[in-house]
């Protein structure tokens, strides 16, 4: 590696403010500011079980709906990340993890093929109740995982095998992508895995 994986992005649209920081190689230090607490607290799982440190501020258009500041978070951290990985040399590349939360189980696959995909099979009803003080939609976390990959160029699977409680499900596809993309940016080689000689 030539110097510390790390990268700071921004997006400024008419309806966002997004500023992003991450730190490949931190120690799960998080500070996350969108002004949707629950949002928050998916970030703060997301860089403290991805062992890397994550600052996010973010205004948006919440009196519109959160869809526009969910998503582009999404957009500015998975900038971060491809721009923080590089060219991706010696990285362990795919991983995966099944994570129980209670009642609730998911299973998440993850490549950082250069390619980005997302299988996201986490069903909500439309009907489902918001989660915090403004609502967090949950089908927002779909928004913005299509986000992040789409950004990033990450190929990543997401399966709900059991779950209830909306909270629980949410929180466990967080923690979820987190320790797979812990195990995948780990630096375990000399050579970019691929055949192709790039990701």
């Amino acid at each position: 590696m030539s110097g510390p994986r790390q990268a700071t992005e921004t997006r400024s649209t008419k309806e966002t403010e997004v500023a992003v920081t991450v730190v490949i190689d931190g120690s799960g230090q998080v500070s996350a500011s969108t002004g949707l607490p629950f949002f928050d607290h998916m970030l703060e799982q997301l860089g403290r079980h991805g062992g890397f440190d994550l600052t996010v501020e973010a205004k948006g258009d919440l009196a519109v709906d959160a869809h526009h500041t969910v998503e582009d978070v999404g957009i500015v951290l998975g900038r971060c990340l491809a721009k923080a990985l590089g060219a991706k040399v010696g990285v362990r590349r795919f991983a995966n993890a099944l994570i129980p939360l209670d009642e609730a189980l998911v299973e998440v696959a993850l490549d950082l093929s250069g390619r980005p995909f997302l299988a996201y099979e986490v069903p909500f009803a439309p009907d489902t109740a918001g989660l915090g003080s403004p609502a967090f939609d949950p089908q927002l976390a779909e928004e913005f995982w299509r986000a992040v990959v789409t950004a990033a160029g990450i190929t990543l699977h997401v399966r709900l095998r059991e779950g209830r409680n909306t909270h629980h499900i949410v929180e466990a596809v967080f923690k979820g992508v987190a320790r797979s993309l812990r195990d995948a940016v780990r630096v375990e080689g000399g050579g970019v895995p691929s055949t192709k000689g790039s990701l």
